[in-house]
């Protein structure tokens, strides 16, 4: 390789956490967004995690000012390898020898191309939880076609559950498979290491994004099957006036949650309106009710009442409430 050393190690500051993984030794080897966030769960709760990019920086360095990749990586310690020169293979043979899990989310095979397949890696360390995050797992028709969260949450099914009034999906603003992918690889590598507490063996992890949200719709595939909705349980479709979102004075909106009757008549006599409580279609005059006032209203509202009602918040607004306000 020229113009660059083939290793280049930076130290970042680990974030908040519990330190119940102190000790566990991770070796993340993922791009972007999903990999990178799974194993930074694993940071905050105390695993010494260690960042395989190639030389350069992975393209997430790259990608929207470098901002994903600098949150979700913070503190890990980042090697800069290149895997296909004989120095990389020699430094990432010494990682893999020293680490308890490893977390790949290449397109399969790729890893095992550049010497490192599952085998390989077995031999070097017999205990390793060596877990493959994939979109769609490592075999079947999909398994190494690109994608990305959109793709996850469509395939799903769960993509076609958020839609508009007129049924058409809306496009998520925040990535919610690739979180969700995060959290479904730190609960396998979870449950690998209690297995590895007991019995010292090491465990090969398949986790596809998109099969773990397969799981979020099991309630909905039930209703359906059952010819009850089409839409996942009836009361929490926006069809209930006491449970939705509503529009305030101030062009924001609130989430009412009244789904019990006691948070549905606290809020009917709150309102003024004891004859809503016998019937729940006033999705318009809740709406009015909601629309003469402004957010900060209906804030101040929400903190000094209990029918489960708040405001709907942007990212840059939690720090000024107070269940986020610092002290």
């Amino acid at each position: 390789m020229t113009g660059k050393s083939e290793i280049c190690d930076h130290t970042a500051v680990r974030p908040p956490g519990g330190g119940f993984l102190e000790g566990i030794k991770v070796l993340d080897v993922t791009y972007y967004l999903p990999g990178p966030y799974s194993s930074y769960r694993l940071a905050e709760m105390g695993a010494d995690v260690t960042k395989v990019e190639p030389p350069g920086g992975e393209p997430a360095r790259r990608f929207a000012g470098g901002l994903i990749h600098d949150k979700k990586n913070a503190g890990k310690t980042i090697v800069e390898l290149d895997l296909k020169s004989e120095g990389g293979r020699t430094r990432m043979n010494a990682l893999v020898r020293e680490t308890d899990v490893l977390i790949e989310s290449f397109r399969p095979g790729t890893l095992e191309r550049l010497g490192f397949g599952a085998d390989k890696l077995s031999a070097l360390n017999p205990g390793l939880i060596y877990c493959s995050m994939t979109g769609y797992g490592l075999e079947g028709p999909y398994a190494k076609a690109g994608s990305h969260d959109l793709n996850y949450l469509a395939l799903s099914g769960v993509l076609s559950q958020l839609t508009d009034e007129n049924g058409r999906p809306v496009q998520p603003k925040n990535t919610l498979a690739d979180f969700a992918g995060g959290h479904f690889v730190a609960e396998a590598v979870l449950a690998a290491l209690v297995r590895k507490m007991k019995t010292g063996e090491g465990a090969r992890l398949d986790v596809s994004i998109t099969d773990g949200l397969t799981h979020w719709q099991s309630v909905h595939q039930a209703f359906e099957q059952a010819g009850l909705s089409d839409r996942g349980v009836p009361d929490l479709d926006g069809s209930r006036a006491r449970y939705a979102i509503y529009p305030t004075a101030d062009g924001r909106y609130v989430a009412l949650g009244a789904l019990e009757d006691k948070f549905w008549h606290a809020f009917c006599d709150f309102a003024g309106h004891p004859d809503w409580k016998d019937r729940d279609d006033h999705h318009e005059e809740v709406a009015r009710y909601f629309q003469a006032e402004p957010l900060s209203h209906w804030l101040d509202v929400s903190l000094r009442t209990d029918f489960c009602l708040t405001p709907v918040l942007r990212p840059g607004e939690l720090d000024n409430h107070p269940h986020w306000k610092k002290s």
